[in-house]
C-alpha cells in the first residue's frame, strides 16, 4: 500500500510538473510546428529567441529563450521610436534656423549668418534654398561677414559607439542635410561610352570621376569607392547595359558640417546673395537675430525610420530625446537615459541590457525577445494611442517598406506590422501580427551567430509568422 501511494504521489509530481512546464513553454496550438522550425540545421550553431503573446486574450503563446541576450539589429529602432512617441510627443518638431549678427544697411549685412541646427534628419537641399530665399526677403543681397554652422546642440561624435568602420554609415550632426549623402544617378549612355550621370544635389564640394562603361548587355556592376585618402572623391566603375534603368547610388559625406556650409554658399549664389567670407563653425551670440525657422513634425520621421529602417533618423531620434530632457551638447547616453525609462515603464530593469546606440548598428547592444515583447505590451495596454501610431509606423508583410518582398502571396501578407533588423550574423523580427481569428498578437523573433546569408534566417521567421497567423 505504501509503495502504491508513492507511485501514486510520484505521478502527481509529474503531471503537476508537466502542467507547470506547458504554461511556461506556452499555450499555443501550433507549438509542435515551432519546435520543427528550431531543430533545422541553422541552428546547429545559431541561436534563436522567441516571445508570442496574444494581447486579446492577455495571454502568453510560445516562448524559446525568452531572457537570453540577442544583438538587437534594427530592433533597436523599436525601443528608441516607442521613447520617442512617449516622451517627445506627435507636436514635437524638428528645426533649422538661421540667423544673423551685427546690423544691415542698404540690403547689406555686416555681419555673419548662422545655421543653427536641431537633428532634423528630414531637411532638404530644397529647405536650404527656402531658408536662403528668407534671408534675401529679410533685406539682405550681401553678407560683409562670414557664414557659421551652430553644432553646439550635440557632443562632438559623429559616430556611434561600436559602429564598423566599414559600413559607410552617415556622419550623425545636428545640421544634416539630403541624410548627408549625395546621390548619383547613372544612365546608360552609347554602347562604348561611360555612363551618362547626374549627382544630386550638384555642388563643387563632391566629385565623382567616371570610369563606368555602357555595355551591350549583361549584368549590371555599378559601384562608387572613395579615393583613398582624397575626401569626398569618388570613382564610379562597373558596367551598365544599353537597356537598363537608372541606378542610383547614395554615397555618404566626410565632414557633415562642411557639406552643409558648402551647399549654403552655393544657394546664396543662385539666390542672388553676394558672400565672400570665410565658412566654419561656431556658437550662436547672445545677441544673434532670429530671421527664419523650418520645421518638420516627428511623426512622418518615425514613419520614415521605421518603415525604411533610416539609421540616421534613428540617432538623431536619440539626439533629440537627449536634448530635450538634457539640454545642450546631447549624447547618445543621455538619449538612452530615455529609453531605460521606457524599459522600466515596460516592467523590466534597465540594467540587465546593453544598449548604446540608436538604430541598432551597434556590435555592443544587447536585448532580449522578452523585453522587445514587454515594451510591444506596454504600449498596447497603456499607451493604445502610441500603439496605433507604432503599428502604423511599422513595414508591413508584402506591401511596404522592409517587409515589401517578404510574405507576399501568403495568408500573412498585409497582416504582419513588424520591424526588420539584420547585421552580420544577426536577424530579427519583432512587433504584430493580425491572427486569423482577429486576435493581436505581439511577438519578437531574435537568431543570431549563423554563417553566411540572412535568407534562411528570414524564411523561419517567416513561416513563424504563419504559425502565429493560424492560431485559433
Amino acid at each position: 500500500m505504501a509503495k502504491l501511494f508513492q507511485i501514486f504521489f510520484l505521478l502527481l509530481i509529474l503531471i503537476i510538473l508537466s502542467s507547470c512546464a506547458s504554461l511556461q513553454q506556452a499555450s499555443i496550438a501550433n507549438s509542435t510546428q515551432i519546435d520543427n522550425l528550431l531543430i533545422k540545421d541553422i541552428f546547429n550553431t545559431a541561436q534563436a529567441g522567441i516571445s508570442i503573446y496574444d494581447l486579446t486574450e492577455n495571454k502568453l503563446l510560445y516562448r524559446h529563450n525568452p531572457e537570453l541576450l540577442f544583438r538587437p539589429a534594427s530592433n533597436q529602432k523599436i525601443l528608441t521610436t516607442a521613447a520617442a512617441y512617449l516622451f517627445l510627443g506627435e507636436d514635437y518638431n524638428f528645426s533649422t534656423s538661421v540667423y544673423h549678427s551685427g546690423e544691415i544697411k542698404d540690403s547689406i549685412l555686416h555681419g555673419n549668418i548662422f545655421f543653427k541646427g536641431n537633428f532634423d534628419p528630414a531637411f532638404t537641399i530644397k529647405n536650404l534654398d527656402s531658408l536662403v530665399k528668407q534671408i534675401k526677403n529679410f533685406g539682405v543681397k550681401e553678407v560683409v561677414g562670414n557664414l557659421y554652422a551652430d553644432i553646439s546642440a550635440m557632443d562632438s561624435l559623429y559616430w556611434g559607439k561600436g559602429w564598423m568602420w566599414d559600413d559607410d554609415i552617415p556622419y550623425i550632426s545636428p545640421l544634416t542635410i539630403n541624410g548627408n549623402t549625395i546621390k548619383i544617378i547613372a544612365r546608360p549612355g552609347e554602347i562604348g561610352t561611360p555612363a551618362n550621370i547626374k549627382m544630386i544635389p550638384q555642388t563643387g564640394y563632391c566629385k565623382v570621376k567616371n570610369f563606368s562603361l555602357t555595355v551591350q548587355s549583361g549584368a549590371e556592376t555599378l559601384f562608387a569607392a572613395r579615393e583613398l585618402n582624397n575626401g569626398n572623391v569618388f570613382d564610379l566603375k562597373g558596367n551598365l547595359p544599353v537597356s537598363s534603368e537608372p541606378d542610383t547610388l547614395s554615397l555618404v559625406i566626410i565632414n557633415a558640417n562642411q557639406y552643409f556650409l558648402n551647399l549654403t554658399k552655393e544657394s546664396f549664389i543662385r539666390n542672388g546673395i553676394s558672400f565672400h567670407g570665410n565658412i566654419d563653425t561656431l556658437s550662436l551670440p547672445i545677441e544673434s537675430k532670429k530671421i527664419f525657422s523650418i520645421e518638420h513634425n516627428i511623426m512622418p520621421v518615425i514613419v520614415q525610420t521605421n518603415k525604411v529602417s533610416d539609421n540616421l533618423y534613428a540617432e538623431l531620434i536619440l539626439r533629440a530625446l537627449a536634448s530635450k530632457y538634457f539640454g545642450r551638447h546631447a549624447t547618445a547616453q543621455n538619449g538612452i537615459a530615455m529609453i531605460d525609462s521606457l524599459i522600466s515603464l515596460a516592467g523590466l530593469k534597465a540594467k540587465d541590457y546593453r544598449l548604446v546606440d540608436g538604430s541598432g548598428l551597434s556590435f555592443y547592444n544587447l536585448v532580449s525577445p522578452q523585453l522587445i515583447l514587454n515594451v510591444l505590451k506596454y504600449v498596447y495596454y497603456q499607451q493604445p494611442k502610441i500603439f496605433q501610431r507604432l503599428y502604423d509606423s511599422f513595414p508591413i508583410s508584402g506591401i511596404d517598406g522592409t517587409l515589401s518582398n517578404r510574405m507576399k502571396n501568403t495568408n500573412v501578407a498585409r497582416k504582419v506590422h513588424a520591424k526588420t533588423g539584420g547585421l552580420s550574423g544577426v536577424s530579427t523580427l519583432s512587433g504584430y501580427i493580425q491572427s486569423k481569428n482577429n486576435h493581436i498578437i505581439a511577438f519578437s523573433i531574435m537568431i543570431q551567430n549563423y554563417v553566411g546569408s540572412a535568407e534562411r534566417a528570414r524564411q523561419i521567421q517567416d513561416s513563424l509568422c504563419e504559425i502565429i497567423y493560424n492560431q485559433n
